[in-house]
């Protein structure tokens, strides 16, 4: 299984994290399932982009980007060339290393 390593979050992660997560899962499965309480407004529907995550390692292997998420990803707060949204993000075999933004363009957090 690959290893999905969380770099440390003053919030979510705040010692940051490695997660053994079954490949074929997205990004954002992967983190709530391990108890990592990434933001989805949306609840992983791709209309937002609360769930914006930066793959520092890992990037390629990752399924190709989709349009209607590339379009979603300039309203993303801190967006760099290796964005994602965590829901669009399928792992594959590889171990990936990401970095959840400290902010969202979320105003409210609700429980999910």
């Amino acid at each position: 299984m690959p290893k999905l390593t969380v770099l440390p979050h003053a919030d979510l992660a705040p010692e940051g994290a490695v997660l053994e997560v079954a490949a074929g899962t997205s990004i954002c499965e992967g983190l709530l399932d391990h108890g990592i309480e990434i933001e989805h407004a949306c609840e992983q529907s791709s209309a937002c982009t609360t769930c914006h995550c930066i793959v520092r390692k890992g990037f390629d292997s990752l399924n190709a980007i989709e349009e209607s998420e590339d379009d979603l990803l300039d309203r993303a707060w801190g967006l760099e060339a290796q964005s994602r949204l965590s829901c669009q993000a399928i792992i594959a075999r590889e171990d990936l290393t990401v970095e959840i933004p400290k902010y969202t363009v979320n105003h409210a957090k609700e429980n999910h």
